[in-house]
């Protein structure tokens, strides 16, 4: 996805390199906290339909991702740089209270073993977060059904 004078487009693969290792000026800007939550979750639901979950994946040209790989891959491709992985993502950024999510900001989940983080997706507002899922993909969930509410750990603002 490419943001041009305000509007957006989409660029093939085909005509895109990635540089592995390069220099500062190949690498994606560091987070400066310009860019909107709303911009990063406008980025984050343009790949509904379109992403694979595998865990422990992270797959940028066939769109097969974890959770977080997911995350880290939205930020990436709005010049914000996080870790790869959902406990690593929780000490990203700065730590936010519940009531004060923002659209953009990452909410953690404990879905596994109770008490740590191992699930991540990016709070949207109105209650509703997108994030990538096994056997579903990229969906968006009610962040304050009984499920999501009873497997909250934290959110961080990055």
């Amino acid at each position: 996805m490419v943001d041009y004078n305000g509007r957006t487009g989409y660029v093939s693969r085909s005509y895109v390199t990635v540089h592995a290792g390069g220099t500062s000026s190949s690498k994606p800007p560091a987070s400066t906290g310009s860019v909107s939550g709303s911009k990063i979750v406008s980025t984050a639901k343009s790949f509904q339909g379109r992403v694979k979950y595998v865990f422990g994946a992270r797959d940028q040209s066939r769109l097969i991702f974890d959770c977080s790989s997911f995350t880290q891959y939205i930020f990436q491709l709005n010049g914000k740089s996080i870790p790869w992985g959902s406990k690593a993502q929780g000490s990203s950024g700065s730590a936010i209270s519940k009531s004060s999510l923002q659209a953009g900001d990452l909410v953690f989940f404990s879905v596994n073993t109770p008490g740590q983080i191992n699930h991540v997706g990016i709070y949207m507002g109105n209650g509703q977060f997108i994030h990538n899922l096994p056997n579903e993909g990229v969906i968006i969930s009610d962040f304050n059904s009984s499920y999501w509410t009873s497997h909250y750990i934290k959110a961080r603002r990055v």
